[in-house]
């Protein structure tokens, strides 16, 4: 007896830079994709913005047996009928986000995942008023989400969590589950604590903006893109590893420690960022330096083989 075929329609919430990637990354492995928004005046931009995602990937990919389609909806319920799948991507606005969970808590059908793709908010903070909770998780990508492959999931119920898995994997994504709750997750944490010390850095005047981007880039951002920093430090204690390290450069490490820096984003700090780097990324478009990017990241992609 054969196994019946996935029905392998999508609900996109929300036709953002992140909705518009899922989008076209979904289309890219044969998923029909409805899109709804509740500002329609966003639906120009989507066909564009879904176009540039999709040559990004045909860039990348053996071309794939059939690309699938996408339908803008102006209701919601239109959006969310005969889907296997629901993926928000809406503002970070807790009371909208609550608003509408409750909404697809009502009327998507009850073996129908969703997950939010939520920045800010932990599983919790989102599901916890929600009625039927097992079937939502949250399924956090990095921007853009064609393009990088790491999904952090967080979610109550296994089942959930399993078939969630098997569907970004069938996309190309690296899966990643957090144990418990953490604002941020794991990935946004890490960064959000490498950028706390280059602010710092930056309002101690030890080098300006360029400079520190610089030192990330052509430093450990190029050994991190391989592998991560507890496997870098294992290789830093040579044939001896972590606990050779340990012995040798504990010491220095603690002091690196307790010289870094907490400044907070205070009206001055937030008006000094500002400054700074739009000085010295201003001259470019948002847009010409997110296609430099994106070029950048298919290039690493294609060096590591890693096809999304």
């Amino acid at each position: 007896m054969t196994e019946p075929e996935l029905n392998k329609c999508v609900a996109i919430i929300g036709a953002g830079l992140i909705g518009c990637s899922w989008a076209a990354l979904f289309m890219k492995h044969g998923w029909d994709v409805t899109i709804w928004d509740r500002t329609p005046d966003v639906y120009e931009h989507v066909s564009d913005k879904i176009t540039r995602a999709l040559a990004d990937l045909e860039n990348l990919h053996v071309s794939k047996s059939e690309t699938g389609s996408f339908t803008l909806c102006d209701k919601l319920h239109v959006a969310i009928s005969d889907v296997a799948y629901v993926q928000e991507n809406i503002s970070e606005n807790l009371n909208v986000k609550h608003t509408l969970f409750a909404e697809l808590d009502k009327h998507v059908a009850p073996s129908v995942p969703i997950a939010s793709s939520t920045t800010a908010y932990t599983w919790s903070d989102l599901f916890s008023g929600c009625v039927h909770q097992d079937r939502f998780l949250i399924a956090h990508p990095f921007n853009p989400p064609h393009l990088i492959p790491l999904v952090e999931l967080s979610g109550h119920y296994d089942p959930v969590l399993v078939q969630a898995t098997e569907i970004y994997e069938g996309l190309g994504r690296v899966v990643i589950s957090l144990k418990k709750e953490a604002p941020g997750h794991i990935a946004n944490r890490l960064a959000a604590a490498l950028w706390r010390e280059a602010v710092h850095l930056m309002k101690e005047g030890v080098a300006d903006v360029r400079d520190i981007d610089n030192a990330l880039v052509h430093g450990p951002g190029l050994r991190w893109a391989t592998i991560g920093p507890s496997l870098a430090y294992h290789l830093g204690g040579g044939d001896g590893g972590i606990s050779a390290y340990f012995k040798h450069l504990g010491k220095s490490q603690e002091k690196r420690w307790d010289t870094l820096g907490t400044p907070k984003l205070d009206e001055a700090t937030v008006q000094m960022l500002v400054d700074i780097i739009e000085r010295e990324y201003g001259n470019q478009s948002s847009s010409e330096l997110a296609k430099k990017r994106d070029q950048d990241l298919i290039g690493i992609l294609k060096s590591r083989k890693e096809k999304p």
